[in-house]
């Protein structure tokens, strides 16, 4: 990628001496700077193409730059000459993670078996923002297919694809040293498949990411942005590459609280999709505008839970039969939940979450502390969210998938051979079955590096014959995420929101499709296990704090989230990327 993305980046390097700087610029700043003639959309569009020739070779976060940028720039700068101003992202370039479509860009998915595809329509999302004025200015890395490729026995590591390689953390772009672990990956892990790393760079304004568990809030946490993962439903997911309609949606990722809610409010439609049934479930705020909730008071008389068992301290969980805790909540898009019987928070963790809560306090929250969820509390086995994770690799082929949810699995061969179905002819494969045959027929030219058995797995379902399986536990999921879980603990509490740390409580969220919005805070040890070697010194990880709550909740978590992003203002740029 490098000759060809730097002979196509040689004009905006050439013109990049615009007297307006892009690096830590938000929505509002742009958008006065546009209307006030102090830069042209073709001059951003430069700056940002500029920095991209800079860095990408040390990031790796871009599969593809929209070759036709400039154009659009040039467009939208007529528009506005002519006083016809799209919305409110107009001229603006925005990032798309790499599964979703563009018709007039190629989009992967990261996956080889797709290298050059265009697809024949834009995802509703996309509609979206260009009726605001967007630009897509590039396709972000991922893991690849949202990182359902490769489980046991050799998962693929997050934000890694056959397209493109790792991805690097431009807070410590450097490989990992570590014997067992030297095989290219970062040192500093990026949080998963949807990319943030392009807009912690300021390599364009704020980036689309997609979740099923955990790629949104993994992804903004480790590159200290502002992220919103919506309702399920929220943002339509028509012309999204999918793992399960259960659990996927799209959302944003920003700089900052303000910039995100502008983002959310441009990519939701203003009436439900007919190509997305979920999009009926949460009423768009007047003119789609979530502003209008940011106010720096949100905070004052906000009831807010600590759900410490699990996600801050070691639980006491059940043990079923004497075996180990299987993992809860993770695979696919992240991961996100802290599998089995899980570490507690490390003393640096611990003291970020203490003047979190301190501030919050201090804001004049009403903090409940702790908050019991009957589900991680139960000595049930079989009732214990902890005890109950998606069914993942070759260790939960059938057969051997009693204890966990074939939910993901199941989802996968039937919404990605739907999705297929909608590329027509276009379509490089048919059916995750031609998928599956075409990686093992490339290998040889880099494909499934890590073998692909979270397809294999999916594929050995039957959409018809294992449905009353897929229907029993989606029905637990439910269950134990929400009824027994997030409702049980906000109802009882009478809570705003539960509060997690970094992205911990992404597992527990993404069952029952809830939001949560996360938001940048501190800075704490990389650390390693095992360590890394004597005299490399790993720098700091971001670490933020999340407000969750159920279902069609954005305006309040976004006013919670706000208020503590103005009281705290604590994200700080990269120094790979000055």
């Amino acid at each position: 990628m490098k000759s060809s993305l730097l002979l196509f980046l040689l004009p905006a390097l050439a013109a990049a001496a615009a007297p307006f700087n892009v690096v830590e610029a938000t929505i509002p700043e742009l958008r006065a700077a546009l209307d006030q003639k102090r830069i042209s959309s073709r001059e951003l569009v430069t700056l940002y193409l500029a920095r991209i020739g800079m860095y990408e070779d040390k990031l790796h976060c871009i599969i593809t730059v929209n070759p036709n940028a400039l154009k659009e720039a040039d467009d939208r700068d007529r528009e506005r000459t002519q006083g016809r101003a799209r919305g409110p992202l107009h001229g603006i370039p925005i990032a798309l993670k790499d599964n979703i479509l563009t018709h007039d860009i190629v989009t992967t998915g990261g996956a080889l078996a797709f290298d050059g595809f265009v697809p024949p329509y834009d995802a509703t999302l996309v509609k979206n923002l260009r009726a605001a004025g967007a630009i897509v200015i590039a396709k972000t890395g991922l893991s690849e297919l949202a990182n359902w490729v490769a489980g046991a026995p050799t998962p693929m590591p997050g934000n890694y694809n056959a397209m493109r390689g790792f991805g690097f953390n431009p807070y410590d772009p450097r490989r990992d040293p570590r014997d067992g672990f030297n095989d290219g990956r970062p040192v500093l892990q990026t949080g998963g498949s949807s990319s943030g790393v392009g807009t912690a760079a300021n390599f364009w304004l704020a980036n689309v990411g997609s979740e099923t568990s955990g790629s949104i809030l993994s992804p903004s946490n480790q590159n200290m942005l502002a992220g919103i993962k919506p309702t399920v439903g929220r943002i339509s997911r028509y012309g999204v590459i999918p793992i399960t309609a259960d659990q996927d949606t799209a959302g944003p990722m920003a700089k900052t609280v303000t910039d995100a809610a502008i983002l959310l409010g441009a990519l939701e439609s203003p009436a439900a999709d007919p190509n997305d049934a979920a999009t009926k479930l949460c009423t768009p705020p007047p003119g789609r505008d979530y502003t209008k909730f940011l106010h720096p008071d949100g905070l004052k008389g906000a009831r807010i839970g600590i759900p410490r068992a699990y996600f801050y301290e070691r639980a006491q969980l059940p043990q079923r039969f004497g075996a180990e805790p299987a993992p809860a909540g993770g695979g696919g898009r992240g991961g996100g939940g802290r599998g089995g019987n899980a570490d507690p928070l490390t003393p640096e963790q611990a003291r970020a979450m203490t003047e979190a809560i301190d501030v919050l306090k201090a804001q004049g929250a009403v903090i409940v502390d702790p908050v019991d969820i009957p589900s991680i509390s139960t000595q049930d086995p079989d009732k214990n969210f902890a005890l109950w994770g998606q069914c993942s690799g070759l260790n939960n082929v059938k057969g051997k998938d009693a204890n966990c949810s074939v939910v993901l699995k199941y989802g996968m061969k039937r919404d990605f051979n739907a999705w297929l179905a909608t590329l027509g002819p276009s379509a490089p494969v048919k059916t995750l079955t031609e998928l599956r045959e075409w990686n093992i027929t490339h290998i040889g030219s880099g494909a499934i590096r890590f073998g692909q058995s979270q397809l294999d797995i999916s594929d050995e379902m039957d959409v018809q014959g294992d449905r009353a399986r897929y229907e029993h536990d989606r029905a637990k999921d439910l269950e134990l995420a929400g009824t027994n879980g997030i409702d049980a603990a906000m109802k009882a509490n009478r809570l705003d929101a539960l509060l997690f740390p970094g992205a911990s409580g992404a597992g527990i969220a993404a069952k029952p499709g809830y939001p949560t919005v996360i938001v940048p805070f501190a800075m704490v040890p990389n650390t390693a296990n095992p360590p890394f070697p004597a005299g490399f010194e790993a720098k700091p990880s971001p670490f933020g704090v999340s407000f969750t709550g159920m279902a069609c909740s954005e305006p309040k978590l976004l006013e919670l989230g706000y208020a503590f992003e103005q009281a705290t203002k604590r994200r700080v740029p990269p120094v790979a990327t000055p």
